[in-house]
């Protein structure tokens, strides 16, 4: 076993307390830490990366990067790789909030359209007792009555502390996307559960563009399809060779700051007056607004409302999953894993 330095604990340490990073921010630190540029050292880079996971390795954790389909950033994070009831003791979440969140991500990996999200209300009319199975794996008439009693204000108190953890993520038209760490934690769950994946980089397909032949079952990531188009300058179906056109994506992720850590000092004021809400407060009085007074954006447009997924059309759940939130160094990981 090789003896890790104190450069390559400083980035453990540093994805650990700060949980995913962008690569420009993983980049900058790195370069503080050796002194080297990734970009001119890559051999370097890599080097280091590699023997940080061999490590990793014997305590089932995992140093991964993704491509962030909703903005197209790439992150690097840490990933616990087991799913045993000694990590599921050290989540701070409870059981009716895991399966709020496993409803979720179900909804979204379902959705025949890719769009990547749900809208808020249908996230809040989410049913829990949809998640529970007994031993034969059907539908069970046995509710908890902690589900029974896990209502809207809860849901929406949980949706928030979900997207101030990176697990979900709120989009520039106030839908509900998958945050990073749940593309991070999730990418082996999307590939066993037939979540289809990209034609151009294999990984999940959750957000991205169809193929606009209806026949076709092609889709690929926007930032592929991008990519492909300002190389090729007209791209066509590689399956049923029909012309793509590109549009770049309207909804990205908007960051939701942790109010414990915002920064306390601020520029002076000469005529202060009484505190303004947060962002994160108005964000949430504007959803619930609009979830009373409009509904869904998926109602309103009759574009959007060819919008169909299996769980809204036909509620089920995906058989034979297991989910838990284990701790490390104070930072909780998920994972959604066959059994």
């Amino acid at each position: 076993m090789a003896v890790l330095s104190w450069k390559h604990h400083t980035l453990i340490q540093s994805l650990l307390e700060r949980g995913p990073l962008t690569e420009k921010e993983f980049h900058l630190i790195f370069t503080g830490i050796t002194g080297q540029n990734p970009g001119t050292h890559q051999g370097k880079f890599n080097d280091y990366l590699l023997k940080i996971n061999r490590e990793l390795s014997y305590v089932q954790l995992d140093l991964r990067a993704c491509r962030d389909p909703y903005d197209g950033r790439v992150y690097f994070g840490v990933v616990n790789n087991v799913s045993d009831d000694q990590s599921k003791l050290g989540t701070k979440y409870s059981v009716p909030q895991i399966a709020f969140f496993k409803a979720i991500v179900e909804t979204i990996a379902q959705d025949v359209t890719a769009e990547g999200t749900i809208c808020n209300l249908d996230a809040l009319n989410i049913k829990l007792e949809n998640q529970v199975l007994n031993s034969s794996g059907s539908q069970s008439q046995d509710v908890p009555a902690a589900f029974k009693n896990f209502t809207m204000s809860h849901k929406e108190k949980t949706l928030d502390q979900l997207v101030k953890d990176k697990w979900l993520c709120y989009t520039e038209d106030d839908n509900i996307g998958l945050g990073v760490r749940s593309i991070l934690d999730l990418r082996s769950w999307f590939h066993n559960a037939g979540v289809p994946s990209c034609q151009v980089c294999n990984e999940a397909g959750f957000k991205a563009k169809l193929c606009p032949n209806d026949g076709c079952v092609v889709r690929i990531h926007h930032y592929c399809l991008k990519k492909r188009f300002s190389q090729k300058g007209v791209l066509v179906c590689p399956s049923c060779e029909t012309q793509w056109q590109y549009q770049p994506p309207k909804a990205e992720p908007i960051e939701v700051e942790n109010e414990e850590t915002e920064p306390v000092q601020s520029q002076p004021s000469s005529n202060p007056g009484p505190s303004q809400p947060s962002l994160r407060s108005k964000r949430k009085r504007q959803r619930l607004n609009d979830a009373e007074t409009a509904g869904c954006s998926s109602q309103e447009s009759g574009a959007n409302r060819k919008r169909v997924t299996r769980s809204s059309a036909h509620p089920r759940v995906f058989r034979g999953l297991d989910i838990s939130f284990g701790s490390f160094s104070n930072n909780v990981y998920l994972l959604i894993r066959s059994v």
